[in-house]
């Protein structure tokens, strides 16, 4: 029986407030929290423990927090960062459920007894949604930076998430080894639901309404959301680097192949001179295409590294599940060796032509073309002896740890 089921254990909320200059707002949402005290035995939360991480602030956020009753107050003597506080709340905590929320009044405590209903019966993290809910007081600039990071963290983690940077969740003890390292920054929180998702830890979400703080923002839209931006994208590489680096790659070759159809259309209605616009476009199909092979190889390459450090399978990722009953990177060999050969073949021609006596503006495209092959064609057979060696690394450290466990 799960030991978060009703009955099976006592079972302990901590719900962490990280504080900084919140003496307007610290003890209204420190009080709404204690009073839901109640409303959490109704779901089967046998206590509750508040702790309030005062961030170095500068006012009276210190005294008022200290002089509230059911209120455990850490302090940090110089400020660290939104995520630092959380983090130093979650070492304290004694529950087997951690919460946390803002102090600002934004998030309504009195949602904490659904997020822990959904957390005992099998969830590991429940967040609380800003956008799913249908009262928001959000600002129009931050309601769409937070809808384009959440569209954002759906893509490449293939699930729907509603508001990857709410500062209201409830989670299982445990998930923190699994979701650690956190940053110490208010980039904390999508970077824990960026790591959650393809951690395939089991989320939920629960919709909430949003009120509008109490005091000055501390949130810089454009330098939180750039860093918020950053923070995600590494996060994602560090796990499925291929679902980035590979849809960038795959969008370049596309790019390059709808050119190359251009171009055919054109040559086959009888246009045989290119214009300035014909050029460019030229120059932008080979760009994006060696660009977007090397791209979509590297993605390829660095999920290998990964799946070495992280001691895991390789991930399918690109699109979820394996496109070809063998993977792609199987076949970068003999592709790269025919793009190699057919470049060369052309070249070889289109030289032979020109020595002949045809004008270059007739062969120039072509001789374009068969570099274009050649180099992709080493590019893809570079990548197929390096994926082939981490291949072997890869197979070598499973044997080993399987070695290692029919040992034990």
């Amino acid at each position: 029986m799960n030991k978060y089921e009703n009955g099976s254990a006592m079972t302990t909320l901590s719900v962490v407030i990280p504080a900084y200059n919140e003496e307007d707002g610290i003890a209204e949402i420190a009080h709404r929290v204690l009073a839901v005290r109640d409303d959490l035995a109704k779901v089967g939360i046998d206590d509750l423990e508040l702790i309030v991480v005062d961030d170095g602030s500068k006012d009276h956020t210190v005294e008022i927090a200290r002089s509230i009753e059911g209120v455990r107050l850490i302090q940090h003597p110089q400020n660290r960062g939104y995520g630092a506080a959380l983090k130093t709340g979650f070492s304290h905590a004694r529950g087997e459920l951690i919460g946390f929320l803002d102090a600002d009044g934004t998030y309504p405590p009195e949602y904490f007894p659904k997020l822990c209903e959904l957390a005992l019966n099998g969830t590991d993290l429940v967040v609380g949604s800003r956008m799913a809910g249908s009262e928001s007081q959000m600002p129009l600039t931050r309601r769409i930076g937070n809808i384009f990071f959440a569209t954002l963290l759906s893509i490449v983690g293939r699930c729907r998430i509603t508001d990857s940077a709410s500062g209201m969740r409830v989670f299982k003890r445990e998930v923190l080894e699994r979701i650690y390292p956190l940053p110490d920054g208010l980039n904390l929180t999508p970077v824990m639901s960026t790591r959650a998702v393809h951690e395939r830890i089991k989320m939920a979400e629960v919709p909430i309404p949003y009120s509008e703080r109490v005091g000055r923002s501390k949130l810089s839209i454009v330098h939180d959301g750039s860093v918020f931006l950053q923070s995600m994208i590494w996060t994602v590489l560090t796990y499925n680097p291929v679902r980035i680096l590979g849809l960038i790659g795959v969008a370049g070759v596309a790019l390059a192949a709808l050119i190359f159809v251009g171009l055919v259309i054109a040559r086959l209605s009888g246009i045989t001179q290119l214009g300035a616009w014909g050029v460019a476009a030229v120059f932008t199909a080979m760009v994006s295409s060696i660009t977007g092979i090397s791209l979509f190889a590297l993605g390829v390459t660095f999920n290998y590294t990964v799946s070495i450090f992280h001691k895991q399978p390789v991930r399918q990722g690109l699109f979820g599940k394996p496109v070809f009953k063998k993977p792609l990177n199987h076949h970068f060999g003999w592709i790269g060796l025919l793009g190699l050969v057919a470049g060369l073949v052309s070249g070889a021609v289109s030289l032979g032509l020109g020595i002949s006596g045809w004008p270059i503006e007739r062969l120039w495209l072509y001789l374009l073309g068969s570099a274009m092959l050649i180099l992709a064609g080493v590019q893809l057979m570079i990548y197929w002896v390096l994926l082939r060696v981490l291949e072997e690394l890869g197979q070598r450290e499973v044997m080993a740890q399987k070695d290692m466990m029919g040992f034990a």
